[in-house]
């Protein structure tokens, strides 16, 4: 009866370690894809997004005059010093129409390389011998049936003017220009759906504001001198601008991305403390089949309470043992995926962005995983003996 009784504790005790290995290496590879997708999103937006942007805390132009322009360009780490104009527009082709966003910028905007790196499709140069060109995005020529041609395709851009107007309270009604196509470029949806690219010189004319932007972008040799420039340019701006690192750009998509990621890690942990029933019954039934020889120890000379801890300490051995090896196989299993790409995106004909799912992995996740293992594990290998330590006389605690 004995060994039977003893078979089926090791067998429960098994299943504990399975669990709590199941929940650790879950929560792993989850973390690990979710680093993935974000490291994916990032990119595309660091794309097209500045390092850093400078907008008007009150009213929406600036005057370019008034800007300590050659004094930020002469920061050491500053790559490129970009005038632009972002604005509603519609477009339109033969009898096709899009509403989009209008994006102007000066010529230093070549020195980035950015419509190098994402033209798809004809030339990334927005002025030719003294002639303006448009770059639109993929998803707006999509829209509008545009494409480079031997013969240029000329595109319509209507936006609101900013011309007076005779009459006092009327709209100033929108202002129309002609650009042939140049090129078109692919980054993102939210990007290629929107933006076409067009000369500062050219938007300024049309919306009847020379001299006038509404934004800087400013773009840095490296990463890490992002933050150092930022503070530079805030202490030569002033309060009268705002300078917008990426994140604060694109606030909202990093918050929804880091609040899915806890909300999952949340979830997952419950069920990691779910797995942690089995270790209270292990050690239950380990207390209870025990009972003979903790009395035995206890004749021997040992305390209640190194009687308490030797099952306490069983509690947080399968606990341990359960992380380490669920966190080695997740380990392992993110490490294929990453060089090997095993789970992939679809049927495999490109339509994503990319083609199988990614993942990075990241020491601070496992450090985290592990902590919360031994912290659920812990909380409940104590409050299991503690119960059962007030039920038998034997483990009752010394006075």
């Amino acid at each position: 009866m004995a060994k039977k009784s003893h078979n089926l504790i090791n067998v429960i005790s098994l299943i504990s370690v399975v669990g709590v290995g199941v929940g650790a290496f879950a929560l792993i590879v989850v973390l690990s894809v979710f680093n993935g997708f974000g490291l994916v999103i990032g990119k595309l937006i660091h794309s097209t997004t500045p390092d850093l942007l400078i907008e008007p805390t009150q009213g929406r132009w600036i005057e370019i005059e008034n800007l300590p322009s050659e004094g930020i360009k002469n920061l050491q780490g500053v790559k490129a010093w970009v005038e632009a104009i972002e604005e509603d527009a519609l477009f339109r082709f033969d009898d096709k129409q899009h509403i989009g966003r209008l994006k102007a910028v000066s010529e230093a905007y070549a020195a980035t390389g950015i419509l190098d790196s994402l033209l798809q499709e004809g030339s990334p140069e927005l002025e030719r011998f003294g002639q303006p060109y448009a770059v639109a995005g993929a998803g707006v020529a999509w829209f509008l049936g545009l494409h480079p041609a031997a013969e240029p395709q000329f595109l319509q851009i209507y936006v609101i003017g900013n011309q007076p107007v005779n009459t006092i309270g009327a709209d100033p009604g929108f202002a129309m220009e002609t650009i042939p196509l140049g090129g078109i470029f692919t980054a993102h949806q939210e990007v290629d759906e929107q933006w076409v690219l067009v000369p500062l010189h050219f938007a300024q004319q049309l919306i009847g504001l020379e001299y006038k932007i509404n934004r800087i972008e400013v773009f840095a040799d490296h990463l890490k001198s992002v933050d150092k420039l930022q503070k530079q340019i805030i202490e030569l701006l002033g309060p009268e601008f705002i300078v917008k690192n990426q994140f604060e750009q694109k606030e909202t998509i990093y918050k929804i991305l880091k609040s899915e990621k806890w909300a999952i890690f949340i979830i997952l942990a419950f069920i990691l403390f779910m797995a942690t029933f089995n270790v209270i019954g292990s050690l239950t039934m380990l207390i209870v089949d025990k009972q003979r020889d903790s009395d035995t120890l206890k004749k021997l000379g040992a305390s209640n309470d190194l009687i308490r801890k030797i099952f306490l300490y069983e509690g947080l051995l399968i606990s341990v043992a359960g992380g380490i090896i669920g966190l080695i196989l997740g380990i392992f299993v993110v490490w294929l995926q990453q060089y090997f790409g095993l789970i992939r995106l679809g049927d495999g004909s490109g339509s994503f962005v990319i083609d199988a799912y990614p993942v990075d992995l990241q020491g601070l996740d496992v450090l985290l995983v592990m902590t919360t293992v031994l912290i659920i594990g812990g909380i409940s290998s104590f409050f299991t003996v503690d119960r059962l330590s007030r039920k038998f006389k034997n483990f009752q605690p010394t006075n």
